[in-house]
């Protein structure tokens, strides 16, 4: 251990006036070599003792490390001068409350809703739509410390019983529990073993639900049937999967004849079956149906009597539905074909209606159809952002969620007929969302390829090439970044800072096609769509490479510590959290294996060159100046392994040429991030913040 220094070490770098030699050197590292043969490819790793045992389990010695990495990086975040107002400033931002939408069943409400001084949202019952609310589910009454959540809930049809999850400091080891609405009581139905949700069956006396078959086998999950009152040891398996990919999904029909079972094969792909449960009743054998088997798209959607409305991107990268004939599969029609501009997303059951969300530009859009596939005209948002809708097959009311960045997040009661909204919930921020401004701008990336991107700042700001700026990214795994409101985000506009989130391939915004482009062997162009927009901040006179950071998580933070190691110079600061960076190994670990169809594995000699050629870990160079670094993981992740912020952080310290911090915060109370106290949130925010206000420049000296 080092001796312990003083903040008032760190004002002359702080304030620009002198060299980082300011800071103490972080803690050392010892290097033992282990060399692995990769297709006759030798490849060293000087860091290997860092993921633990031969399992990846938590050494004494790994945690001793740990515990000195974190303590270095608290005594450094901690004492930054002005950290108490920051904090104080995004405490108010962050205790304010928050709704979500109601599920509808029957005559009862069930929605989520937090104040601003809770740790988590409990869950909510109101008796009629204006009816008052009583609390069903207070997670923050389960736990002190605030670190039980409620992760996911599941009404019977008649809302007469609920089906919900809890987990613990974010482990998303999830225990499934039954309760009984109307008393309160919480039934003797227990499920443990990280239950992903509960469908089900007309009556509520049944339903089916997803386990992990083995607690210590994150690849074998099972779809199985749990009737109310009996012990899970008696519940019946219908199907069971056991392979690297995302593990099986069941939901019957809301009369009960039909199941619908699939099976994802990749990340991008899922094979669909329909089940008679009517037979399965009789003759205790499930028969399978083929619906969709083989091919590159993902299917699935809603069913109402014997029609199936398929979503898929089979034949059509940007979505199509299609009507399935359930006693016939093979019996199919195009109900909405495919269209340039519009990427369809999902597809939800109205009463008489299908309604059909999806992305426009990267922002949402919401379409109305009849059952025969007839227009009926879009669903008016209150402006350019992200929505989705709760509705019921039975009823034409719904509940719309929006969202920008410069609107809080709404709720408004919609009849779908007449296309009226009311607001019924909104939270009250302590922000003027009007003060900031949003435009959308083009690109093109490395190869040509035109990359959109949303920039956000404070209204009548001079965009002089000196603006400290936050380029945010992701790219991967068909997950769309579209607009939203960060009431944190105000003081960093506040203080003339620009807030950019670029839509990179690998993701969802514009279909099927631009998710591949950025996955296996064509990564490389998620890295060069984000390199690009760091580059286009910069020629049109947002920023400069000194005042540009740049920010990611899990998949975002493999992105983040990609382009670090090929562009060390046009970056001043980087965040990286709950990270990828061993890309050779990753697939080793937790639930890893499932990204193999995104990624590929360095277990194939053509997957390993392209690995090797831009897995951050391995391209981290000796006597290069990096930027400063902040990595974040959570010891209890069960995605990402907290391994590859450990080895990373070692290796860049000991590699750097730079006077720039490199930083490791490894929460032991966290996971991938979700379930997290409002306190433990607050000091994440603030640790952000005040790195980016320590690295860009904008920190007074007290």
């Amino acid at each position: 251990m080092r001796p312990p220094f003083s903040s008032a070490l760190l004002i002359p770098l702080l304030t620009g006036l002198a060299s980082a030699q300011a800071l103490p050197a972080p803690p050392p590292t010892a290097r033992e070599e282990v060399t692995d043969d990769y297709h006759g490819t030798p490849i060293t790793d000087p860091f290997r003792w860092l993921e633990g045992d031969e399992k990846g389990e938590l050494t004494d010695r790994v945690g001793a490390w740990t515990d000195a990495q974190n303590a270095y990086t608290r005594k450094i975040l901690d004492e930054l001068p002005g950290r108490a107002a920051v904090e104080a400033r995004l405490k108010e931002l962050m205790t304010v409350g928050r709704v979500g939408a109601p599920v509808q069943r029957r005559n009862r409400y069930f929605y989520r809703a937090r104040r601003g001084d809770q740790n988590q949202s409990p869950l909510y019952l109101r008796e009629g739509r204006e009816g008052k609310a009583r609390t069903l589910i207070d997670p923050n009454a389960l736990d002190e410390k605030g670190l039980i959540s409620l992760d996911w809930f599941s009404p019977s049809h008649d809302g007469e019983l609920l089906a919900f999850g809890l987990s613990r400091a974010g482990d998303e080891n999830t225990t499934l529990h039954v309760l009984e609405v109307s008393s309160g009581k919480w039934l003797a139905d227990t499920i443990p073993n990280k239950v992903g949700g509960a469908d089900w069956l007309p009556g509520g006396k049944a339903f089916f639900y997803s386990p992990l078959g083995d607690v210590k086998d994150p690849y074998s999950r099972k779809i199985r049937y749990h009737v109310l009152g009996t012990h899970p040891r008696e519940d019946k398996t219908l199907y069971e999967q056991h392979s690297t990919t995302w593990g099986p999904f069941a939901y019957p029909c809301p009369q009960g004849r039909w199941l619908i079972l699939g099976y994802f094969t990749s990340t991008r792909t899922n094979d669909l079956w329909v089940c008679d449960l009517d037979a399965w009743h009789a003759t205790g054998k499930l028969v399978k149906t083929v619906i969709s088997e083989g091919p590159d798209a993902q299917g699935y959607g809603p069913v109402e009597g014997d029609t199936l409305f398929l979503r898929t991107t089979e034949g059509a990268s940007n979505g199509q539905v299609l009507a399935i004939n359930l006693h016939d599969p093979k019996d199919r029609r195009v109900l909405i074909p495919e269209r340039k501009d519009f990427v369809i997303r999902s597809v939800d059951l109205a009463r008489g209606m299908l309604v059909v969300t999806g992305l426009c530009k990267a922002c949402s859009r919401i379409e109305r159809y009849s059952l025969d596939g007839k227009a009926l005209g879009v669903v008016e948002l209150p402006g350019i952002g992200s929505a989705s809708i709760s509705v019921e097959r039975d009823r034409l009311e719904a509940y719309l969620s929006f969202t920008s960045y410069n609107t809080p997040r709404s709720v408004y009661r919609l009849d779908l007929g007449t296309n009226e909204r009311s607001l019924w919930a909104r939270a009250e921020v302590k922000v003027d969302p009007s003060t900031v401004e949003v435009r959308q701008v083009s690109y093109p990336s490395k190869d040509g390829t035109s990359v959109t991107m949303f920039l956000v700042h404070k209204k009548g700001l001079t965009l002089d090439g000196n603006n400290p700026t936050l380029l945010y990214g992701y790219g991967g795994f068909r997950i769309p970044l579209t607009p939203g409101f960060r009431s944190t985000l105000f003081p960093w506009f506040e203080a003339g800072g620009v807030y950019a989130v670029a839509n990179l391939r690998g993701g969802g915004e514009y279909g099927d096609a631009w998710h591949k482009a950025g996955t296996l062997g064509n990564k490389q162009n998620v890295f060069d769509d984000f390199i690009a927009a760091a580059e286009y901040l910069i020629k049109t006179k947002v920023t400069r490479p000194e005042r540009l950071a740049i920010a990611g998580g899990s998949n975002g933070g493999l992105l983040t510590g990609a382009v670090m190691v090929q562009r060390p110079k046009l970056f001043r600061a980087v965040i990286s959290s709950v990270p990828l960076l061993d890309m050779l190994r990753y697939q080793r670990f937790l639930m890893a294996r499932f990204w193999v169809p995104e990624y590929g594995s360095a277990e194939k000699k053509e997957q390993f060159d392209f690995l090797r050629a831009y897995s951050p870990y391995h391209n981290v160079k000796k006597g290069v100046a990096y930027p400063a670094l902040f990595l974040k993981a959570g010891e209890n992740d069960s995605r990402v392994h907290p391994l590859h912020a450990r080895k990373f952080a070692a290796l860049v310290q000991s590699a750097t040429s730079g006077d720039r911090p490199v930083l490791l915060w490894v929460d032991r109370q966290a996971g991938h991030g979700q379930g997290k106290p409002l306190a433990l949130r607050i000091r994440d925010a603030a640790d952000q913040r005040m790195f980016l206000l320590w690295q860009l420049g904008m920190l007074k000296p007290q």
